[in-house]
């Protein structure tokens, strides 16, 4: 199964003009400890599907109560200048989508 398959809410936004944050969030306790325990959504895998260096996340975490996983990452040009494809940071999530989940 596919993560956009298990998660409700898969998205991306601004985190300031220099990082964009992936929310990863779940309806059902099922699919997230799920998602959780499967090691398919760790800092590396990430970084891999980004083509990013690791010490470019500048944050990682799974928040239970929630249901989710916000991971944040520093931008390859700030929000707004020359270069920049995604003001808003709102068309990054899809790298994550067809991360496979066992």
């Amino acid at each position: 199964m596919r993560l956009y398959n298990l998660a409700h809410v898969l998205r991306s936004k601004n985190s300031g003009p220099f990082q964009v944050t992936l929310d990863v969030l779940f309806d059902n306790r099922e699919a997230y400890e799920r998602v959780k325990a499967s090691g398919m959504l760790t800092r590396e895998a990430v970084a891999a599907r980004y083509q990013i260096p690791v010490e470019r996340i500048t944050d990682y975490a799974w928040y239970d109560p929630g249901l989710g996983v916000k991971i944040t990452y520093l931008r390859d040009t700030a929000s707004g200048t020359v270069g920049d494809r995604d003001v808003y940071g709102a068309q990054q999530h899809a790298p994550l989508m067809d991360i496979e989940i066992p």
